[in-house]
């Protein structure tokens, strides 16, 4: 497996916790601290039991921030929809591997338009799930929480997944990138960090009322720098 260039951990700011009425300054103000990307939360009320935003709200927001924008597809049939979310300006998009329809065709689009393909794991799903698609996606998202609605407590025991996709050289046959996504905060950064996580995404920790979003972000770096460093 290849590994990240730099060592250092990227910060995804997911904006399921903002003013959805205004996500615009939302993602104005991840760039303005420092976030290496914006994640984007789809749910459609099928696959997870919330809904949120689609391809026409993220093609509004591309043109108000240069950060890669990084999709996270928690609904039933991406197919139908990938090629939405790839005009509406996703540099990357993750779909779940427990979708009830063929998983190949879509990562195999996302990739043939030039965009990162990436496939997540729900907290019970197994890694083996993955192994049928392996050389077919270059991220890989642990989830820690239940997909579905945001500010949920970490779960420790599917984080140690972050070590095991690190492990398995066979996983892609380029750069793999292992991310994390729920209840990242400062005590939990030191964690993933630990366990080799390439980029932690991070909501009610940067937008929580009353939270200072440049403060938060500078300790969340500075905690996965520390468990890097174990």
């Amino acid at each position: 497996m290849v590994a990240l260039a730099s060592n250092r951990v990227e910060i995804a700011a997911s904006i399921l916790d903002a003013d959805l009425g205004n996500l615009a300054n939302a993602v104005r103000r991840v760039e303005a601290v420092g976030a290496d990307r914006v994640h984007l939360d789809v749910m459609d009320g099928h696959f997870v039991p919330n809904m949120t935003f689609g391809a026409r709200t993220i093609k509004a927001l591309r043109p108000r921030t240069r950060l890669p924008f990084d999709a996270h597809l928690m609904i039933a049939n991406p197919a139908a929809f990938v090629a939405e979310f790839i005009a509406a300006g996703c540099d990357s998009i993750t779909i779940h591997v427990e979708i009830d329809e063929p998983v190949e065709p879509t990562l195999r689009a996302i990739r043939a338009a030039g965009r990162r393909p990436g496939l997540a794991v729900k907290p019970a799903t197994p890694l083996a799930a993955l192994e049928p698609y392996r050389g077919l996606f270059e991220i890989v998202l642990v989830m820690t929480v239940e997909p579905g609605f945001g500010g949920q407590s970490f779960m420790a025991d599917p984080a140690r997944k972050i070590a095991a996709v690190r492990d398995d050289a066979r996983l892609s046959a380029g750069r793999l990138e292992v991310q994390v996504d729920g209840g990242v905060n400062e005590l939990t950064a030191i964690e993933v960090g630990a366990l080799g996580v390439d980029v932690m995404v991070a909501g009610s920790a940067l937008f929580r009322k009353g939270r200072n979003m440049a403060a938060e972000m500078r300790r969340l770096r500075a905690a996965a720098a520390l468990g890097r460093a174990r």
